[in-house]
């Protein structure tokens, strides 16, 4: 019962709060470089479709997270639109819409159960593509997927104690595709130039 509680505490702590970096990083930075705003949409998507998950399967605690999740992947929707992305960068958004539509009304939660484990995938690899391919992730925020791979490891082990087959894929996936968006925005970082040191020599000539 302790670690149940333990998890049900992170797990909803992650899911409310690890895409608020994100979504302050454009409101602060005004501009998307780098951050893939079909991704944010898809991520609307299945975020919605865990919170349906969790109502029908009586776990609150993956409905409640979900869905708080739903609401801020919403507003980095908007923002990255407003901010510079097009809304042509649409492509696996409006599929994954019609997969869970259609698994949630045709298999309920065994149809939920099935799409869902490789969901994360269809959301997490348009920014996976973006940020091996986009020469700026200036505005991608290192937060919210350092948080993201929290957050699947912490739903791993609530998977695992609750011997939920569909939680522990996906968060597996999770982890794996965070985990290497975390090392392209390291190595963009790495890359950054450094701002030169001031020096005595540096101060006279700036005067």
């Amino acid at each position: 019962m302790h670690r149940m509680m333990l998890f049900t505490i992170l797990a909803t702590v992650l899911g409310l709060v690890r895409a608020v970096p994100q979504c302050l990083r454009l409101l602060r930075a005004r501009q998307a470089h780098g951050v893939s705003v079909d991704t944010a949409a898809t991520s609307t998507i299945v975020s919605c479709g865990w919170a349906t998950y969790g109502l029908l399967t009586n776990q609150p605690t993956i409905g409640f997270a979900s869905g708080a999740s739903a609401l801020i992947f919403a507003s980095i929707t908007v923002l990255a639109l407003r901010f510079g992305r097009r809304v042509n960068e649409f492509k696996i958004a409006p599929v994954w819409l019609v997969v869970l539509l259609l698994a949630v009304s045709t298999g309920g939660v065994t149809g939920l159960s099935v799409v869902l484990p490789i969901s994360v995938l269809a959301a997490n690899i348009p920014q996976l593509w973006v940020a091996s391919h986009e020469g700026n992730l200036n505005d991608l925020s290192l937060g919210t997927w350092l948080l993201a791979l929290t957050e699947g490891m912490v739903w791993g082990g609530y998977g695992l104690v609750q011997g939920d087959l569909s939680v522990i894929t996906s968060s597996g996936f999770q982890v794996a595709t965070s985990g290497l968006i975390v090392a392209f925005k390291l190595a963009h970082m790495a890359k950054r130039p450094k701002p030169p040191e001031l020096t005595l020599h540096t101060l006279g000539e700036e005067r």
